[in-house]
């Protein structure tokens, strides 16, 4: 297959009046883990909900291995697996036998004991489903979405749930899969999973993609920063040919910030004033943005714009 295996092109979807999708663009590429993130109620589940064939676009367009998900949806199905935030799955029944149920329903057989081995539940085949930790179901869920070898896979929140060891094997799993040349679009709340795992990612905020591309290329687009304790005084504090920007309100506590788009430059101008004066740097902090970070500037731009609108509006009452 040519051409990108999800495209989407000024997508919009609407409940009534409400805008939830406001004209958002992104492709997925052949062997890829696009991640989407975004906070509660940005759109992201509207959005997979659409990708996946269960929603109608309200405008735009979307082709899912070159095909309508909507229109056709049972073309599709052979050759898309998809873990959803909660299976359903029939309590009374063991892992062997949700998995053999799921197995005579798909279009695809395969043999999942590689799967339920990798994910460290075929010890667990005889066990009733009700019987399992949280995290064992979100594991069985991600074998029963396997099961038909998908070319794409869609993941929501995959690991909600799981211990820190139980997510790394989810983790080692899903490369295994990137690495067969599965496509994989993942939500997440967990921004670390985002930057282990992605390829490349769009923060969605208020039903539009505020950022999106490459970790490398979402991350060099932030400043990187620079934090250390001021020392007691009195002198005269100042660094003089830095080229990013002191928080002032920080400063005014005693600790110095800098958001720098230069942060080997700034290091030695902090450095230079260090050994000139002879002061410790306590709690001295350098780090080139995160994704964490990013994230919250995203919100805190969205905020910012809102307080700008808020007060234009509140001018123009006064005025009338």
């Amino acid at each position: 297959m040519y051409g990108p295996v999800v495209d989407v092109n000024e997508l919009r979807c609407s409940y009534g009046s409400y805008e939830a999708v406001a004209g958002i663009s992104f492709r997925v590429d052949r062997g890829e883990l696009f991640a989407l993130l975004g906070t509660n109620g940005a759109g992201k589940t509207t959005t997979l909900e659409t990708l996946e064939g269960h929603r109608a676009p309200s405008g735009g367009s979307v082709r899912v291995l070159g095909c309508d998900p909507m229109r056709d949806r049972a073309k599709l199905r052979s050759r898309v697996g998809i873990m959803l935030q909660d299976s359903g799955f029939a309590g009374d029944l063991t892992v062997r036998e949700t998995v053999d149920l799921c197995r005579a329903m798909s279009s695809r057989d395969s043999d999942p004991r590689q799967a339920l081995e990798r994910l460290e539940l075929a010890h667990r085949s005889d066990v009733r489903v009700k019987q399992l930790s949280g995290g064992e179901r979100r594991r069985l869920d991600l074998v029963l979405a396997t099961l038909n070898s998908p070319a794409l896979l869609f993941l929501d929140e995959p690991t909600t749930g799981l211990d820190p060891e139980s997510r790394a094997t989810v983790w080692a799993f899903v490369r295994e899969l990137l690495a067969d040349g599965v496509s994989i679009v993942l939500t997440t709340h967990y921004l670390d999973e985002a930057e282990n795992l992605a390829h490349r990612l769009a923060i969605m905020h208020d039903g539009r993609i505020a950022v999106e591309g490459t970790l490398a290329d979402v991350l060099s687009a932030e400043r990187a920063h620079i934090g250390f304790d001021l020392p007691p005084g009195p002198y005269e504090f100042e660094l003089p040919g830095l080229v990013g920007e002191i928080d002032p309100a920080r400063l005014a506590e005693g600790r110095v910030h800098i958001r720098t788009p230069d942060l080997e430059h700034d290091l030695r101008v902090v450095m230079q004033w260090q050994s000139a004066h002879q002061f410790p740097l306590r709690r001295f902090r350098a780090h080139h943005a995160s994704l964490d970070q990013v994230f919250h500037d995203v919100l805190d731009r969205s905020r910012a714009r809102s307080s700008s609108v808020s007060s234009a509006r509140f001018d123009r009452e006064e005025v009338r």
